[in-house]
């Protein structure tokens, strides 16, 4: 299974705009391409990405055929709270990859 990386600050004071960065290997087929007997590989690509904190929706976004293979994805939210952050990637296939960050807002 697909390990995603991301990287949140450890700490930050409240009301700090945090800058969030996500990596991971995804294969993103189109589903345009042909193997090499000519045949069309099947589309097969990440459509949704979300981002939770602390339980409240934050972060999303959704994604299409043109996204390169092992999308990077940088964006900002604000620090609130101390607490965790979820990660969630949703491919075609139904298959949920997911990760999670604790921050300390001081």
């Amino acid at each position: 299974m697909t390990k995603p990386r991301v990287r949140v600050p450890r700490t930050a004071s409240k009301g700090e705009v945090m800058e969030i960065k996500t990596l991971i290997s995804h294969p993103m087929e189109t589903g345009y391409r042909r193997d090499d007997y000519g045949r069309l590989m099947p589309r097969h690509i990440i459509h949704t990405f979300t981002c939770t904190y602390n339980g409240e929706q934050v972060f999303r976004a959704d994604w299409h055929p043109a996204v390169a293979a092992n999308p990077y994805l940088a964006f900002y939210t604000v620090a609130t709270e101390s607490g965790s952050l979820r990660f969630e990637w949703i491919d075609d296939t139904g298959t949920v990859y997911a990760t999670e960050a604790e921050i300390t807002v001081g």
